[in-house]
Parts: structure tokens; C-alpha cells; sequence
């Protein structure tokens, strides 16, 4: 797999392909990896967030398995090229928007990733400030305190990042086992009060209909397949490593929707058991967390929440976003230097907002940004299954002038596609009437710009490999 007359604009050993027999993930490997991504207080609150709205516990667990079987299918296609050529997301998508207009969707995913990783962090530091306010009740009176909270917070996943992929790695091993031993803490405790699961899971919806229920069923579908739409774009980030198809194949299919329906339930039954406790859906554990009346107890499960959420924002919200940044300029941009970019566009994205309330950050956030995921998913399963036929030359992908230059290194016709999309999408969020456009957002776009990419592709000629 060696590659010749690699332009410096387009390589470095960060974007460069992972060679055959450096491939060490196995089936455990991609299944693990998912469980550690999937056990964190995003998937907590998604699930909490779909009962404080009103559905009950059956209506809330189907929704969320139904959006991450949906995003699985794209999660598992984009998937295969990372795997076969052992090359990144940003450079895998320079075959269908061309060596320099890669950066287009490498960026517009990079942007939705930063807004994560702001997310996550701002989690960890409201749970060093709930620490705070347990060992020294004072401090919730300290101007800025949590403001303060929040940047040391920051600064402990800065640290991570610097010190390299070995600590991500070493993080992994134990983030997940905390999360899930917080998630049931909090389940027995809540349910104990509660009298039971029982009182729990006869907790009625609040829909009165079957119409008003779907009003609401379909955005937060959408929401759903919204929560993984990132990486269904750079799972190839991941596969690269993969021993075989099957390996990464297998192991996804075991981890992804496993994983976050059984940490979703957790989330529903304990939302669920706050309403019957506290007359209210309590969907933040950090705020739940608050009401415990053992002081040693909290503070030890946010000591253990602050640490998985270390890991959990650092694996799933850096990795992508330092090789999309160093995708622009890789000669100068290192997947260290993309990691410290990713920390402050995150800031910049005031992660504070998108999680004012349930609201904002199942039908703003989540559904938002599947407007922009959907059209490049689209396109880039349209270019690599039906114009390419899975078939990419390596080398030129790495080169100027060669098979995906294009016009001056853009593919217009996948701009103008992804323009489609997205525009299209988002008209709901200007036109009441076509509201349902932006309800469907991730799969308006995508069926939009997939057609109109295959439409002003259908006669060209693909580079084979």
C-alpha cells in the first residue's frame, strides 16, 4: 500500500492509510468501543428527555432502538471503505467532493463535533460543580464559580488530548464500567423510593391520540438518528483499523443498538421514577444526582460520572474533528493541534444554550444538525455504492491533478447536491407549513442530495482502482 507523488497539501501520517497488517481490531474490539461511546450522559439524557416530553417507557425505548437500527444502515456502509483502503473519513470523502472540497463536509462535520465536545464538557464541569456544593456548600454563592467549574473541566480534556492517543486509549478501559454502575446506582435508588419498577413502568404517556403522539414520534425519530449522524460519517476513522469487513461488521451490529437501548432504558426508568418522587421529569442525572440525601454516595458517583465523561468526550467528539482539521492544511495541522482547535470552537459554540432544556437539545440540537449529516451521507453512500461501485484508486486520492481533482479540486456537482439537501431541509425552520421538511430533516437531506448527486453523476467516468 505505498503511495507515490503524494501531494504535501493532502498527507500526512495522521490521513495516511493504515496498512494490512497494523489492523488489529477485532469483533470485541468495535463492540466495546460502542458500549464505551454509547454509556454516557448525552445517551442519558436522550432517553430522559423523550419522557419528560410525555411518552411512557415502551413508546420512549422504541424510538430510540428504531433511530439506531436507522443509522446503522449508513453507520455500516460508510463503514466498508475504511476498512478496504485503511484511509480516514476526510479522505475518503475527497472521492466524491474532490481533494479540496473534501474540506466542505470535513469541516461541516468537524463544526457538529465541536458542538459535542462543548456539550460533554460542559456536563463535566456542572458535575464539579454539583461536587463543590456537596463538600463545600458555599460555593454555589462564589460568582462564576460554575463558569469556572466548566474550564477546569476543559482543561483536563486539553490535557488528555496533548498527552496523545495512548491516554484516549487508556481512558477507554475503564469509562464505560463507571458510567453503567452510576446509571444503576441511580436506578435502584430512585426505583427503591419510587415503590418499585412497577409504579415506574406503568407511568402513563401524556399523548391522549395516536396524531398527537406521532407529532412528536417522528422529529424525535429524527433526533435519534441525529445522535450517531456524525459518526455514521466518520465511522471510516474508526474501521481503518479493522482485521476484516466482518470484524467491524459484526461488532457493530452486537455493540451500537445493544448499548444504547439498554443504557436509554436507565435513563426512561429513572426520569421516569423522578416524576413519581419530585412531581417532576428530572432528565438531568448531574441535577438528580443533586437531590441525593448521602453526601459521600453523590459525590463518589460524580467523581465516577466526571471520569467517564472524560473518556466519552475525548473518544467520541476528538478523534474526528482532529483529523477533519488536519485535513485542511496537513503539512501544518496535527491530529494534537486539531484536537486543541476542536476545545475552542467548542467553547465558541456555547454549549450552555444547546442544553437549556430537553427541548433545545432533542429538537434543536439533535435534529438541527442532522440537517447538515443526512445530504453528506447521502452523497458519499450514492458516490462509493453506485457510481464507484466500491472502487477507489488509493494513490489519487493522496495527489493533485489526478482522478478526483475535478475542477480545481471541488466537485461542484456534490456541492451544489449537499446545498440542496440542507436548504431544503432547514426550509421548515423559516415556512411553518413545511415544518415536516425539518421534522425529517436527516432523511429529506439525505434523499434529496443522494438523487440529485446521482442525477448530475450518472454519466461520468469513476476512477477504478
Amino acid at each position: 500500500m505505498s503511495l507515490t507523488q503524494t501531494d504535501p497539501s493532502l498527507y500526512n501520517p495522521d490521513l495516511a492509510p493504515i496498512p494490512p497488517e497494523k489492523r488489529t481490531w477485532g469483533i470485541y474490539n468495535y463492540a466495546s468501543l460502542w458500549v464505551a461511546m454509547s454509556v454516557c450522559i448525552p445517551t442519558y439524557m436522550l432517553a430522559s428527555g423523550l419522557i419528560a416530553v410525555g411518552m411512557n417507557w415502551v413508546q420512549a425505548i422504541v424510538t430510540i432502538l428504531l433511530g439506531n437500527l436507522i443509522v446503522l444502515i449508513p453507520m455500516l456502509l460508510n463503514a466498508h471503505a475504511g476498512t478496504k483502503y485503511g484511509i480516514p473519513f476526510p479522505v475518503f470523502v475527497r472521492a466524491s467532493f474532490g481533494v479540496r472540497g473534501a474540506n466542505v463536509p470535513a469541516v461541516l462535520r468537524a463544526l457538529v463535533a465541536c458542538g459535542w465536545f462543548g456539550i460533554q464538557t460542559w456536563i463535566g464541569g456542572q458535575a464539579i460543580y454539583s461536587m463543590l456544593r456537596i463538600t463545600w456548600p458555599g460555593a454555589a454563592n462564589l460568582p462564576g464559580c460554575s463558569s469556572f467549574c466548566f474550564f477546569f473541566f476543559w482543561c483536563a480534556n486539553m490535557l488528555v488530548i496533548w498527552r496523545g492517543i495512548e491516554t484516549i486509549k487508556f481512558l477507554e478501559g475503564f469509562g464505560a464500567p463507571f458510567m453503567l454502575i452510576i446509571g444503576l446506582v441511580l436506578l435502584l435508588w430512585v426505583t427503591r423510593k419510587a415503590g418499585g419498577m412497577g409504579p415506574v413502568l406503568h407511568a402513563p404517556s401524556k399523548f391522549h391520540s395516536a396524531a398527537e403522539f406521532f407529532r412528536l414520534f417522528f422529529p424525535s425519530l429524527t433526533g435519534m438518528v441525529g445522535f450517531w449522524a456524525t459518526v455514521a460519517l466518520n465511522i471510516p476513522d474508526f474501521t481503518r483499523y479493522a482485521k476484516s469487513q466482518r470484524a467491524q461488521m459484526v461488532g457493530q451490529v452486537l455493540g451500537l443498538p445493544t448499548a444504547m437501548t439498554l443504557y436509554s432504558f436507565i435513563g426512561v426508568a429513572v426520569t421516569s421514577a423522578s416524576v413519581i418522587l419530585f412531581g417532576e421529569p428530572i432528565w438531568d442525572p448531574v441535577a438528580l444526582l443533586g437531590r441525593f440525601h448521602q453526601p459521600l454516595v453523590a459525590f463518589i458517583a460524580l467523581i465516577a460520572l466526571l471520569l467517564a465523561t472524560l473518556n466519552t468526550n475525548v473518544a467520541a467528539n476528538v478523534v474526528s474533528p482532529s483529523n477533519d482539521f488536519s485535513n485542511l492544511r496537513p503539512s501544518l495541522i496535527s491530529f494534537r493541534t486539531g484536537g486543541l482547535i476542536t476545545g475552542f470552537v467548542g467553547i465558541l459554540m456555547m454549549p450552555w444554550k444547546l442544553m437549556t432544556s430537553y427541548s433545545s437539545y432533542i429538537f434543536g440540537w439533535l435534529v438541527g444538525c442532522s440537517a447538515f449529516l443526512g445530504p453528506i451521507t447521502g452523497i458519499m453512500i450514492c458516490d462509493y455504492y453506485i457510481i464507484r461501485h466500491r472502487s477507489l484508486d488509493l494513490s489519487e486520492l493522496y495527489r493533485r491533478g489526478g482522478g478526483y481533482e475535478y475542477f480545481r479540486g471541488f466537485n461542484f456537482k456534490a456541492l451544489l447536491a449537499l446545498a440542496a439537501g440542507i436548504s431544503i431541509a432547514l426550509i421548515g425552520l423559516v415556512v411553518p407549513l413545511f415544518r415536516w421538511l425539518y421534522d425529517y430533516a436527516w432523511f429529506i437531506g439525505f434523499l434529496v442530495s443522494a438523487s440529485l448527486y446521482w442525477f448530475l453523476m450518472r454519466n461520468s467516468r469513476p476512477t477504478a482502482e
